[in-house]
């Protein structure tokens, strides 16, 4: 809406589906009423809120290629929030990016996408924003954007340029399963701002189905955003129909686990959807060809042959026997669906690392599901290990089981030390949830 010793027991939270903590006062009960269903389904309250804070209060600092900016409070207060919002300023601020003042709001707020929704949803939000979310009363948080860069008139530009304010049209030739699942992957889930690749202005390449590029993976706050395309090695291909509703339902399923900023979709939003609704947007995103053609992975049980003999006790061979093989197994096949497997493992084989390295530098944070916490969960090594020594064992992971993918340096690990620090308030990346 408007507006991150050796391992005993514990999963190495790899998944193709690439976010950080449970959001402010969200209850895991089931939505109530229809508007706060859709809620659910946008995750408003993942960038409305702060941990421990009030819910759609706002305050959330996101970093932005201008400064830092903060997500903006959309309780009900008059003073603080938009409870002087009519439904058609609401509306011109979900769906066209402008506040009720007239000033243009910051793509971190994913209006391109929220431009899809449908009159009946708006409106059913706004009810909900109006009658059901209680008044904070906080004010907004001063955006850090140097004065000479803060001038909002550019972004009339860039909406002319990268955005449609047309509804979400139904494909006639598809059935209704995919249409709703369209809508909700491309309007309320708004998925492509985290998982499309962005030009050189920040805008996403594709918004749709149409566009090659769309759901094809992009980096993000320090991870890689996976591919939801079809690609066999990198993306949904490998993933059955159930796999998928099994990770949407519970952040795990045969090959993967939940990390990163989608840990904040599975904690806040898309277990509360029906499945008819999950099922409908797995329908879509199966859909998606792939990008490229890959050849499907195979498994080779050398590495395993190869631990298991030797039984190493230095290198990279001994830092994954020591502190890994516990949760993920000598032979990379892990113990899932609450330890994944890394053999085959998408993130694994994705060519860009920073998922992998992000993962071991600092854990994996909690994911709750309708208030059940995980019992399983990555701890860091950034404290234990060296930028050398996760280059070795991350190097030796992608390289093992036939997974051949490129080996990682000592320098992305320490950038990535640098910039993913969770005792600094250094925001990174423009955070398009």
């Amino acid at each position: 809406m408007i507006k991150s010793h050796k391992a005993v027991l514990v999963a190495l939270s790899f998944s193709l589906i690439g976010a950080v903590s449970a959001r402010a006062d969200a209850t895991a009960a089931s939505p109530a009423s229809r508007g706060e269903y859709l809620a659910r389904a946008g995750d408003c309250v993942a960038c409305h809120s702060v941990p421990g804070g009030k819910a759609f209060a706002g305050g959330l600092k996101m970093g932005s290629p201008l400064g830092a900016i903060y997500s903006t409070n959309i309780t009900p207060d008059r003073e603080t929030g938009i409870g002087d919002y009519t439904l058609e300023d609401f509306d011109r601020a979900v769906r066209r990016g402008i506040a009720k003042d007239g000033h243009h709001l910051y793509p971190a707020m994913p209006y391109p996408s929220y431009a899809k929704l449908t009159d009946e949803d708006v409106r059913a939000l706004y009810d909900f924003f109006m009658k059901e979310v209680p008044p904070a009363h906080q004010p907004n948080p001063k955006n850090e954007i140097p004065w000479f860069l803060g001038f909002r008139w550019p972004l009339a530009v860039w909406n002319l340029l990268f955005t449609n304010s047309a509804s979400y049209v139904v494909k006639p030739d598809h059935d209704a399963a995919w249409n709703r699942g369209a809508y909700l992957v491309q309007a309320l889930g708004h998925c492509g701002a985290c998982h499309t690749p962005r030009g050189l202005t920040w805008q996403e390449k594709a918004l749709d189905e149409g566009g090659a590029a769309y759901l094809s993976g992009a980096p993000l706050d320090g991870w890689s955003a996976p591919n939801l395309r079809g690609n066999l090695r990198t993306g949904l291909g490998q993933w059955t129909e159930a796999d998928l509703i099994a990770f949407l339902k519970s952040g795990h399923n045969r090959d993967g686990t939940v990390f990163g900023s989608m840990i904040d979709v599975v904690n806040n939003s898309t277990p509360y959807l029906t499945d008819d609704d999950i099922a409908a947007i797995v329908v879509y995103l199966k859909s998606l060809p792939a990008t490229t053609a890959e050849p499907a992975y195979a498994y080779d049980n050398g590495t395993t042959e190869a631990l298991r003999d030797k039984q190493p006790s230095q290198g990279a061979a001994a830092l994954y026997v020591g502190r890994c093989a516990v949760c993920h197994g000598t032979d990379g096949k892990g113990f899932s669906p609450y330890l994944p497997p890394l053999a085959g493992n998408p993130t694994v084989l994705d060519s860009d690392p920073s998922s992998l390295i992000n993962l071991v530098l600092n854990g994996s944070t909690p994911l709750v599901v309708k208030g059940s916490p995980d019992a399983y969960r990555m701890p860091q090594f950034r404290i234990e290990l060296t930028d050398a020594q996760i280059a070795d064992v991350v190097s030796f992971i992608r390289a093992g089981w036939s997974n051949d993918a490129t080996p990682v340096g000592a320098a992305q690990v320490s950038e990535l030390r640098k910039t993913t620090d969770p005792t600094s308030d250094r925001v990174i990346i423009l955070k398009m949830r």
